[in-house]
């Protein structure tokens, strides 16, 4: 099974990030990448400089053209920056719910850049994380859906506990951003316990677009038929390698190479 996978996400001009990130992982996996465009930024490994918005009408109806006529085995979502586009993606997704939905709450940008509206924040809580099959959101990200702190690895599973209970099926949070050398990641589903996934860092800048690259990653194979656990599994060795071959370009944090490997990723 290819899997055909519609993203709905913003455009990273830089192409470390966002859309351009999003097609090139659900392709490397052997996948098919479908998309809804829901912003446009100007933006480069250095930050982002300027963000236009995509009409909230507009985003669905990119959504149901796609959908209509090659038909869709999994969802994504990314940069989504307003209420309304929030409320157009869940009008749709909606008539889905049998299709697998990653959900990457992005939030802030890797320079700093704010890409959630704080009046959408609640939006996206109430009316997307109900639909979503897998949340996965970085500690930052956590912080800000609980309202708190996320200091330790124990943190980590009690906030991973908490944030099954806002509505996701399952909940992947990433523990990049905390201090140390061990890189640990916490997968919890409703119907088992945590699962930490823990690896050696590899201390680099070159890691713009890692979420989205994680979560498209994992939708594709939740799209192919694998578990969410083997997708899990399988996103996060393709993200590592995708860092550890990062082409180094840019002046700040450059992207990684979706290619690295690639023989290795389709079957």
């Amino acid at each position: 099974m290819r899997g055909r996978i519609l993203i709905m996400a913003g455009s990273d001009s830089g192409g470390g990030a966002g859309i351009q990130a999003d097609i090139k992982t659900v392709t490397m996996l052997g996948g098919f990448a479908m998309t809804a465009v829901t912003a446009l930024t100007v933006q480069n490994t250095r930050g982002v400089h300027g963000v236009m918005p995509v009409p909230p009408a507009f985003v669905s109806a990119q959504m149901r053209c796609v959908i209509d006529d090659l038909g869709v085995d999994a969802f994504k979502s990314g940069m989504l920056d307003s209420p309304d586009v929030i409320e157009a993606i869940a009008s749709v997704l909606m008539t889905y719910a049998d299709v697998p939905y990653v959900l990457d709450p992005v939030m802030v940008a890797k320079g700093g850049t704010s890409l959630l509206k704080d009046s959408a924040l609640s939006t996206l809580k109430a009316r997307l994380l109900p639909l979503a099959s897998i949340l996965t959101p970085n500690l930052p990200e956590a912080e800000t859906l609980l309202g708190r702190r996320i200091g330790n690895r124990a943190d980590m599973v009690a906030a991973a506990h908490d944030l099954l209970a806002m509505g996701p099926r399952a909940v992947l949070l990433k523990g990049g951003h905390m201090q140390g050398d061990e890189l640990v990641d916490v997968l919890l589903e409703r119907d088992g316990k945590a699962e930490e996934f823990v690896t050696r860092r590899i201390h680099t800048r070159h890691t713009h677009g890692t979420g989205c690259t994680l979560a498209s990653a994992i939708a594709t194979g939740l799209g192919q038929g694998m578990s969410l656990r083997d997708a899990v599994v399988r996103a996060r060795a393709y993200v590592r390698k995708a860092i550890a071959a990062a082409p180094g370009y840019g002046a700040g944090a450059g992207p990684l190479d979706h290619a690295a490997g690639m023989a290795a990723w389709v079957n």
